[in-house]
Formats: structure tokens, sequence, C-alpha cells
């Protein structure tokens, strides 16, 4: 089709920041979630599209896939944290543990990574991570009692505690 991997891993984050934006942002849960998902799912072409192309894979378009993962999942998260502080809903603080934690689970990997030092694993990665989040705010956006409280408590405790199995891995690493 003529559209290069780093095209993809651009159109799709621009796609869901304008979704997250567009329909989080203004309780539109259920559309949201599934625009955002489809979007999402472009997420998984760029790496294929990258090493099936002549040039390969390249560490220049690593580095902006991973940069625009965490842009868009902090977007996302932002997003229906904007909500949240609108309604003066309890579950600000929650949302906002699950968005900090859900950063540092990255920042975490690739930190040890720039000291040589593999942190693979954890409870939630990112796939993990999308898939509790995007199932409450569906679920939520069809009527669904607390299942937004009980994903976003759930988020937040399982992003808190791959933290910490990373901080472990390395730790482990270095003694």
């Amino acid at each position: 089709m003529g559209i290069s991997a780093n095209a993809m891993t651009v159109i799709g984050s621009l796609g869901t920041f304008v979704a997250s934006i567009y329909f989080f942002a203004y309780g539109k849960f259920f559309v949201g979630t599934i625009v955002i998902t489809l979007v999402v799912l472009t997420d998984l072409l760029d790496g294929t599209l990258a090493r099936l192309s002549p040039r390969g894979a390249s560490a220049w378009g690593a580095l902006l896939d991973s940069t625009l993962d965490r842009l868009g999942d902090s977007v996302i998260l932002g997003s229906l944290l904007y909500w949240l502080i609108a309604q003066s809903d309890s579950l600000v603080p929650v949302a906002l543990v699950a968005l900090i934690s859900g950063g540092l689970v990255s920042y975490v990997k690739a930190r040890a990574e720039s000291l040589n030092i593999s942190c693979n694993g954890g409870l939630a990665e990112r796939t993990e991570r999308l898939l509790i989040l995007l199932v409450a705010t569906g679920l939520h956006g069809l009527g669904v009692s607390y299942i937004l409280a009980i994903g976003l408590w759930i988020l937040a405790i399982v992003s808190t505690i791959t933290v910490a199995q990373r901080l472990l891995i390395v730790y482990r690493a270095t003694q």
C-alpha cells in the first residue's frame, strides 16, 4: 500500500489521541472503547510491517513506536481522568495512581535496558493493562454498575505490583 511502519505508528497514535479526547473526556465510553480498540489494533501491525519491509525494523522506529505507545496510554487514561475530575468522582486518586504506575512500568523496563539488564515480565504488561481499562470503560458505557471502579482499582493495583516486580528484577540483577 506504500505506507511505512513509522507512518502507521503515527497514524494509529493520532487516532488513539483524537478518539480518547473526543470520546472519553466527554463520557462517551462505549463508542470510545470500540473506536480506541480498533485504532490500537493498528499497533499490532506496525511492528510486523517494519519486519516485512525491505529496510526491516529500525532503532528509530522502535523508539517512535514505544514513545507513542506510552503517550497513547497516557492520553487514554488522562482523558478518562479529565472526565472523572469534571464529575467530581471519588475515583480520581485511583485513576491517577493507575496513570502514574502505568508509566512507571514502562520506565523501569526502559531504564533497566539502558543499563543492559533484561527486565521483561511482571503481572500486567501493556496489553493486559489496556485490556483491563478498555473492558471496564466499554462495560461502563453499557451501564454496568461499578465496573469502572472495579476496573480502575484492578488497573492501579496490578500496575503498582508490576512496577515492584520489575524493580525487584533489576535489584536482583545488580546484586
